[in-house]
């Protein structure tokens, strides 16, 4: 299932490890700084235009932002299976 938080954790680090503030990110993508505030705390989805559009802003292809958001989600999933 796909986690709007581990989506937006995700986004958010790529953004920060690139050193890019969510006015510049916001800016590239042409979607409101807001819109994207509320992508990195998992309150919204991004749309597919809107996760192409911030992957080309962020300046990473949208295969890698997706494996990483994989990656997590495959990880939180053995964390929750430990703990049951």
């Amino acid at each position: 299932m796909l986690d709007s938080v581990t989506v937006g954790r995700v986004i958010r680090r790529f953004r920060e490890s690139r050193r890019l503030s969510q006015e510049v990110v916001s800016g590239l993508a042409d979607i409101g700084r807001t819109h994207l505030s509320a992508i990195e705390r998992g309150v919204r989805k991004p749309t597919l235009e809107t996760f192409f559009k911030l992957s080309e802003a962020i300046g990473v292809r949208p295969s890698e932002l997706m494996r990483a958001i994989e990656d997590e989600l495959g990880e939180n999933a053995q964390v929750q299976t430990r703990r049951s």
